[in-house]
Parts: C-alpha cells; structure tokens; sequence
C-alpha cells in the first residue's frame, strides 16, 4: 500500500525534524513519539521509511550484511570478498506488541531440522530490521521480556539467540522508533533512556488547520497513488537532502566552547549518566548537516537539548517530561561567559587589553533576517515546543486552588464542581466551604508494603510484578501433562518406570504422548487495583487529608512499578463517582488525586455498591485480570444504608479487598476493621501501611514470640507455696 507522504503531514513541524535528523545520523538512537490518539504519529514513522536511501547487502544473506563490510559472526557468513551485492530499500519493521519472543529474536529452523537434519536459525524481527527502521506502535505496552530484549540489541547492536538448542549472535543495529498514548501508562526507565529524542505531539485547536488535515486525508483515502503523486516533488527534495546531510556530516566540527555547552546544559539539568551529552552533541551536528553548515553552533545545542533531554530530566512516574527553556538558556549564557573569561584571561596572560564586555565573544555570522537566535526562520522551521504542563502542575502543585465563592453565596462561586467534572452543589450540614475544599498537596511519599491478591493465577493472566501467578516465564516449580511445552527430563521420568512393561530391548527409551510433562512456571502478574477514596468531610482535615492522599499516591506509585491497571472512585455527599476509569497511566491517577474535592456526608455504602458495578464491567471485559480493591476510609457512614451488607455483597464475587484504615485520635471506634471482615479482607492501619513500618512490627513480634519461647518456666513464689 502507499504510504502518506511525510512531507503531506500538516504541521508537527518537531516530529518531522527528529525522524530526519535520525535519518541523517541513526547514531542519535531513534525518537519517542508521545501524544494523545489521533495526531499522525504512525503516518509520520511509515512516511519516513520512504524517504530513507536504499542499502546495498549481500545477495542471498538473510541478515543484510553490507558488501562493503560484511560481519564476521553472520549466520549466513563467511561472505566471499566477490559476494555479488544487491540494492534494496531500507525496511520498516513493525514489532507487534504481543509478538512471542522466538518471532522477535528467531527460533530453530524446524524444516531444516526435520528435513536435513541440521541445527539453523530462522531469523527474527530483529534481524530483519538491521540497517532500517524498527518501529513499535504502543511501545509503553510492551511486554518486560520483549522490552529486555530491544534494550540488549539496542545498546550493543547485536543480537543474541540463545534457544531451542541454537546459539547464534548477529548484527542488529537499527533506527528505533516508537510511539505511545501516555494516558496507557509509562515506558520503562531502561528503555526510556534508550531512546535518542523524544517529541510530543497534540492536535491542533485552530479551525484552519484541522480543515487542511481532514481535507488531506480524504484526498489520500480517496486514492492513495494519486494523492502520492501530488508530493512526489517534495519528497524527492527531502530524500536528497537526507543523502546529502549524510555525505556533509563527517565533516561537521564540534568546536571545544561549544561542546562545553553542551556538558554545561546536561549538567544543569542533572541527566543521569553521560548518555545525555553524546545524544545531545550528535543531533546538534546532524542538525548543521542538515542545513548545509559544517560547523555547530549555540543554537543547534540550543534545539538539541530540546529534543533530546526532556524525557532525562524526569526523577519518577508523577513528574511529566519537560524542560524549563530559561534554564536552558541560562546554561548556554552561564557557558558562553565563562568562554569569555577564559578569552580574557588569555589576553591578560599575553598582556593584551580584555575584550569589550558589551560585545560578543564569538558573533555569529549574519544570515539575514535577524530573529531568535541570531538567525532567521528561513529552513530552520519553528523551535521545538516543550510538552505540556497539565499534569506537571496537577502532581506537583502544593495546593490545588479551588473557584473562590462569591460574596455571599452559599454555592462556592456556583461552579457546581465535581470529581467526574458533573454538578456537585453543597452538601447538607457540609457547609459551602467544605463542599468545595481540596485535596491540597500530598504528604510525603513511602515504599509501602506489597499487597498481594491471594492465591495463584492463571497463565492467560498480564504480566506484571504484584501476585503470584502461572506464567511462560519464570520459575519452574513443577512439571504436569496439562502444561504446554515440553518438559525434557519430567517427561523421562514419567516414561523410566514403564519401559520394560514396554519391551524395551535397546539403548533409546520408549515413548508415549502421555508421558508428555510441561513445565509449570511462577512468576508475577499484573492486577487491576481499584481505590475506593473516602472524601468527604470526616476525611476533609488538611492534615489527615494531607496523610490519606500521601498514601494513595505512594499506593499509586508501587501499582505503576507492578504493571498494574489502576482505576479510582471517590464517595462524597450523596453518591460515588468513577474519577479514573482503569488506565495503566499512574500520571492520569496522580493528577485526579491532586484535584479530589473534599466534605460533605460519607455515603460509604454508594462507595462500595459503584466498586462492584466496575469490577463486575471489567470482570466480563478481561475475566483473566483479577483485581485488587482497596478502601481508604475510617469506616464511617453518615449517608445511605447501612454498608455492611454491600460489602458482603462484595465479599461473594471473589474480590479480594484491603480496607486502609484512616481513623484517627485517641478514641477509635474499629469501624474500618468491621468493614473489612465483611468484606472478606484485611485492615491495615495507614500509619501502619508503609514496607519500613510493616518490617518494624514484623521484627518486634518475631523477637517478642522469641523471647517468650526461650524464657522457661518460671519458679514459684516459695512464700505463695508455704
């Protein structure tokens, strides 16, 4: 099928620029598209594949060495220095998201093997991106085991086959490019730091642009040739540049004061490790390749870094990628004085007058045009802007400002604010004030301990890192003729005992399908963790709240680092509201959080009676998922019927449940302990809630049963006897 042009794509004027200079210099590392559903990011990585040049391997290799310089550990190998070479195009390689790992590294040739008899490797994915592009769509929804094995070939450009009797390595190297919905959830840190830029993408508001992307669209839908046909020139011009830019860039300069910028910028960003500053310096010189300049200067590492460092400067899962643009600039200037000084202590040293403070050090030369950077826009295109700030400022605002009420009205402003963005009026005996109050700032993050659904779950489960469950990976833990796979030495065994019944005569063992055994593996899956969050206003004191959110949030934290899916509901006033629907985006849940009104009545029992509508929708939309419910309340209920009897409506489904007791003060009634009886689950005091606090207790009561044990009988009172 005809791809869409890139060149056809409206605007996204930063995700065109960072697939052009990977395609320039594929030793940046590939690009991270992030947006929301919808804004051209497949178009855009499909588009490129066209435009990249065509590549010369052997004829017949199955792993495209190049001619020129063929891999010495290829498979396929050793080539003959007269190895006739072939010219194809570049490939895009799609990797699915449930592709198994044989299809991704390559498995045993089973028609060589069972017609010549000999130990081959089929190639995989990985294989057949080398030299191309290796694209993943939902990248962030990757399973643990594929993510390992991009990050292996991705940092050493090899790939290793270790599997169904084979042991082979070949060269891998790749442009990866991937694209994601962050509201799915999070990339792992390991894979994240692998990519070389990162682009966030959104749809345009403005009317006139939207017209001209539906109006493309059609035209392309309507007939894909034709509407090729139309770009073909503007496509054939980025293909020259492309080429053209690959011949300048070896002779790009980086000059030493403008590599020093480039240290300075990621060391005041403070990026982990030194991958950040070698990114950096490559795209700043793809970037004066690409405009026909053949040395860097301040405004490449300028646009470099915010390509390339947005997605370093993250420090956990709350905090959204971004990069602040004054400290940006204030690190360029910070380096070019200290350039200055270094110039002027030259001259002192040489007995020379210092330069003029008020001129600069290094002028750039004029280009026309003036503008932002010493240059103007002509064939530079717009600045990359910065990724949005909506859930940088929910998770990390000390206090969540709420609409002000009017004088004197009694309804908050009359803003009719909800959790769910529904109308919400003041609750009875709640007050205005604190119908409207906020969450505020969370209290300080902890490890807390690992709540786990119990029992053992089934193979069809997702993978993750909560509960105990039958996966294909893992631990063997015992053998069974109704595991899949084969289990070599338990099959033997079940077959020993019954060879002489068989008439075994020779040295090879008699075999029957049914001493087929499995192997049965454990290892983790991924739970849906519902909250159920008491917000009214027995919950609504800043300080306990400010204790109850710092515990969601931690909550919130460890369910992101188990690969869980996450889902809220709030109760307040007269009714329960689905404020996150479940989503693997701990960012999503963390700025729901910050935003959650507080006060009114505690309808606890529509709290719970909303819990059990979900968990029954969820339960018919993925039955292999088993959830995890967790109630954070001090039990109280001063709205609706009594809610024990929907807890023990709860209790019938299965659910396992954990109620996060967040009573407080010196008189405490144990409502929450009730709660949890009836609903089959457990009570966790939230003071008690974190790993340290729980692995406190657990010593002190090992130690106390200890010294109880070892204490001995104790002598009696020999005045109590007479």
């Amino acid at each position: 099928m005809t791809a869409y042009p890139l060149s056809a794509v409206v605007g996204m004027d930063d995700l065109r620029l960072a697939l052009l200079l990977n395609a320039v210099s594929p030793a940046i590392g590939g690009v991270l598209v992030r947006g929301e559903k919808g804004t051209a990011k497949s178009t855009a990585v499909r588009g490129l594949a066209v435009l990249l040049p065509p590549v010369n391997v052997v004829t017949g290799c199955r792993f495209s060495c190049d001619p020129g310089a063929p891999e010495p550990d290829c498979p396929d190998g050793p080539h003959p220095p007269e190895a006739r070479p072939t010219t194809r195009a570049a490939r895009l390689v799609e990797l699915p998201v449930g592709a198994s790992e044989d299809r991704v590294t390559g498995a045993i040739d089973l028609d060589r093997a069972l017609a010549e008899g000999v130990t081959a490797l089929r190639p995989g994915l990985l294989a057949a991106a080398h030299r191309g592009v290796l694209y993943v769509d939902e990248v962030n929804l990757l399973h643990d085991h594929l993510v390992d094995l991009l990050l292996d070939a991705a940092a050493l450009g090899v790939a290793h086959v270790e599997r169904d009797g084979v042991s082979v390595r070949h060269a891998a190297r790749f442009l990866l490019v991937g694209t994601m919905n962050p509201e799915e959830g999070e990339l792992r840190p390991q894979l994240l730091d692998r990519f070389g830029l990162t682009v966030e993408v959104a749809a345009s508001r403005q009317p006139q642009v939207r017209a001209d992307v539906v109006r493309r669209r059609l035209a392309y839908d309507a007939d894909p040739a034709a509407f090729a046909a139309r770009w073909i020139d503007e496509e054939a011009t980025l293909a020259a540049k492309i080429l053209t830019a690959r011949e300048r860039l070896p002779g790009v300069g980086l000059p030493d004061p403008v590599l020093r910028q480039v240290t300075a910028v990621c060391a005041a960003f403070d990026v982990d490790g030194m991958r950040a500053d070698v990114v950096v310096a490559r795209t700043a010189m793809a970037l004066a390749a690409w405009e026909g300049r053949v040395t860097v200067d301040t405004d490449d590492v300028r646009r470099a870094a915010l390509l390339a460092l947005p997605h370093r400067c993250r420090r956990g899962p709350f905090d959204a990628p971004g990069l602040d643009e004054e400290t940006l600039v204030q690190a360029l200037d910070e380096a070019c004085e200290d350039k200055a000084r270094a110039k002027d202590d030259a001259r002192a040293h040489a007995g020379a007058p210092p330069a003029d403070p008020g001129t600069d050090p290094d002028p750039a030369p004029p280009t026309g045009g003036g503008g932002d950077g010493g240059r103007g826009g002509g064939g530079r295109g717009p600045a990359p802007s910065g990724p949005g700030t909506t859930a940088e400022q929910a998770a990390g605002a000390d206090v969540v400002p709420s609409p002000r009420p009017a004088e004197g009205s009694g309804a908050g402003g009359g803003d009719g604010e909800r959790g769910d963005g529904g109308p919400s009026g003041p609750e009875p005996g709640g007050g205005a004030a604190r119908a409207h109050r906020r969450a505020g700032s969370p209290g300080p993050l902890f490890r807390p301990r690992r709540l786990e659904v119990p029992g053992t779950g089934t193979l069809a489960g997702a993978a993750g890192r909560r509960a105990r469950a039958r996966t294909s990976r893992g631990a063997v833990v015992t053998a069974s003729p109704d595991a899949p796979g084969l289990h070599l030495p338990a099959t033997l065994r079940a077959a020993a005992p019954w060879q002489h019944a068989r008439g075994r005569t020779g040295p090879g063992l008699v075999l029957c399908p049914a001493d087929r055994r499995g192997a049965v593996r454990q290892g983790r899956e991924g739970n849906l963790v519902l909250f159920v969050v008491d917000a009214s206003g027995s919950m609504a004191a800043r300080a306990r709240m400010r204790t109850v959110t710092g515990a969601v949030l931690s909550l919130l934290l460890d369910a992101y680092q188990r690969r869980d899916r996450i889902g809220m509901i709030i109760f307040r006033g007269s009714r329960a509201d689905l404020v996150l629907p479940p989503t693997s985006s701990v960012e999503v849940g963390a700025a729901r959080l910050a935003s959650l009104p507080t006060g009114g009545r505690t309808p606890l029992t529509a709290g719970l009676t909303r819990a059990g509508e979900l968990l029954a929708t969820e339960r018919r939309r993925d039955p292999h998922r088993r959830p995890l419910l967790i109630v954070v309340t001090d039990g109280r209920a001063t709205a609706g019927p009594d809610p024990i009897a929907a807890a023990r409506t709860l209790a019938r489904t299965g659910v396992a449940s954990v109620v996060v007791d967040c009573e407080s003060g010196h008189v405490r009634l144990g409502l929450a302990g009730r709660l949890a009886t009836a609903l089959g689950g457990t009570a966790i005091p939230i003071d008690a809630l974190s790993a340290t606090a729980y692995q406190t207790a657990t010593a002190h009561q090992t130690a106390s049963r200890a010294a109880r044990g070892t204490a001995g009988p104790r002598r009696a009172d020999p005045r109590k006897a007479a």
